[in-house]
């Protein structure tokens, strides 16, 4: 490699790139790679990304319906040149179904007119009620309110976070959602909202599921929180040495220690892709209904419709578990940032509210005395919708009503969607792309059951133990830091990937995105990440006949 560094000074840099966060350390990786990609003409390929390169063009392609009708609407009202009128919601349901036969050939108007039926026939809503809330939601002219969730838009979410997170056979009882900005603004709502209510205090013990998104891990140490973090991490292990990324036994077992408050977790994880099986499930219900009954447990279940038949936290400790979900990766959507917070009707955060020292009710009282006569009595969930906004503005809190009409238009899709085709196709591209990047590395794919395939993570001190034993291990670790190899791809390939290390994974280990690039890409990635991997063993047999 030829940054104009020694050795030695080129070790000192990798190092100090170790220590920062994996999505600080890609830009520098792409500023190699752009540099190389300027040099040679070769397209510079980052693989480090979790943007998926789908989108789900038919609810969009309602949304789109949708939206002008909502402006013919607002035009009957009152049509001044650039200026219209509020929609009206009398009448609004007829005047749909004209606009609709009208239309009924153009794109989107087929399952626009399917979702609205969804409504009235399986959920019994109010015609005019339901579609006026879609109508004035993709028009934005009110604040939201509910300020939490708009009302319909909730109940046909709830239905498709039900259907995906628990299954279709499941009843895993009734969740209130908070619509969220996406699943990052989600977990900074949760954070603060336990801290103001005391429901976890700096210094206090919490518990993380490892590899994570990183996030979960860098939050936590923040001057403002100072947890004492306990990580619980994927080392399981087949015979033959291989990663599971499941939890061993002992591993699960520490979350028996009720000083551990809170538990987070990526599941399927983040990035090996993998969900937590049944037997680790079972054992973490055990934990908490006889050893850790109080366990506070944040569920980020983003990448659970990758799995067949995935069943979240949610539906075996739903006392327990706040769901988290957001719609980014599966349809295509970070831009929008649509997400939402769900929390079980019985629920532990709402028991330990009324748990707390008469002294901190008494804070809290102050802190939202504004929103009820009776703060004490306030939810958990209804105050994060509160903090969210600093209380004092809570009246204009929740998510922008176009983002929760365009939520609502995903979920009853996919509920529309018997036959799972969609959900097949987005599975089946990820999987094909998974072979495609095990091909150009001459190696078999990974076997794992549970498994997304949205991300896949190489361990490259497992593959140098496996192929070629501990002596080529300490080879590579004397000679190389972790982060060498994504040096070498950005430098001579063009290639960004990312450090599995950065996620709290095995040091040694590399983040490949299966999502976002396109489909022959995999296979020249896996085949430069072979050409390294074949560099490092040819240096060390030089090394051993010296």
């Amino acid at each position: 490699m030829c940054l104009d560094l020694d050795d030695h000074e080129f070790r000192m840099m990798e190092r100090a790139y170790e220590k920062i966060s994996p999505f600080e350390f890609k830009n520098k990786l792409i500023s190699l790679a752009k540099e190389e990609e300027k040099k040679t003409a070769r397209v510079m390929l980052d693989a480090g990304r979790g943007n998926p390169n789908w989108i789900a063009a038919t609810p969009r392609e309602s949304f789109f319906a949708l939206g002008q009708f909502a402006v013919e609407e607002s035009r009957r009202v009152w049509n001044e040149h650039d200026l219209a009128g509020k929609p009206e919601q009398k009448g609004i349901a007829g005047r749909f179904a004209a606009y609709l036969q009208e239309r009924e050939r153009a794109q989107g108007v087929e399952l626009l007119r399917n979702i609205v039926d969804y409504g009235i026939a399986i959920k019994g809503f109010d015609a005019d009620a339901w579609v006026y809330e879609l109508v004035d939601g993709v028009i934005g002219d009110n604040y939201p309110e509910p300020d939490r969730m708009l009302v319909h838009v909730e109940q046909v979410v709830h239905d498709y976070l039900m259907r995906e997170m628990c299954g279709p056979d499941s009843d895993c009882g009734t969740f209130d959602l908070f619509a969220v900005e996406g699943a990052t603004a989600a977990m900074c709502y949760i954070f603060d909202t336990l801290m103001e209510n005391g429901l976890l205090v700096p210094g206090d013990k919490i518990a993380v599921m490892v590899p994570i998104f990183p996030p979960y891990v860098e939050i936590p140490h923040l001057a403002r929180y100072d947890f004492n973090v306990v990580e619980i991490r994927a080392a399981g292990l087949t015979e033959e040495g291989n990663h599971t990324w499941q939890y061993p036994e002992s591993e699960i077992d520490k979350l028996s220690d009720p000083a551990i408050k809170a538990l987070f977790l990526v599941n399927p994880s983040n990035p090996p892709s993998v969900a937590m099986q049944p037997e680790s499930v079972q054992q973490l219900a055990h934990i908490v209904k006889h050893r850790n009954p109080h366990l506070m447990i944040i569920s980020d279940d983003v990448y659970g419709t990758f799995v067949d038949d995935y069943r979240s936290l949610m539906a075996d400790l739903p006392y327990n578990t706040i769901g988290v979900y957001s719609f980014s990766k599966y349809f295509g959507v970070t831009g929008w940032r649509l997400g939402v917070v769900a929390v079980h009707d019985d629920n532990v955060f709402d028991h330990l509210l009324q748990q707390l020292p008469n002294e901190r009710v008494e804070r809290l009282n102050q802190r939202y005395g504004s929103l009820s006569q009776h703060p004490a009595q306030l939810r958990f969930i209804d105050r994060m919708v509160a903090d969210s906004r600093q209380v004092a503005l809570n009246h204009t809190a929740g998510l922008s009503t176009p983002q929760q009409v365009q939520m609502a238009l995903f979920a009853v899709f996919s509920l529309l969607d018997k036959e799972n085709r969609y959900k097949q196709l987005t599975r089946e591209i990820c999987h094909r792309r998974m072979k495609l990047l095990y091909d150009g590395l001459e190696l078999p794919p990974p076997d794992l059951p549970l498994d997304a395939a949205y991300y896949t993570e190489f361990d490259l001190a497992e593959w140098a133990d496996h192929h070629y034993g501990g002596a080529f291990r300490a080879y590579l670790e004397e000679n190389y830091e972790p982060v060498d190899i994504l040096f070498r791809l950005a430098q001579n390939s063009s290639i960004v990937l990312l450090s599995g290390g950065g996620f709290h994974g095995p040091t040694w280990s590399i983040r490949v995105s299966l999502a976002n690039l396109e489909d022959r890409a995999y296979a020249r990635v896996g085949h430069e990440l072979h050409q390294v991997l074949e560099y490092y063993v040819t240096r060390w047999k030089e090394s051993a006949t010296h």
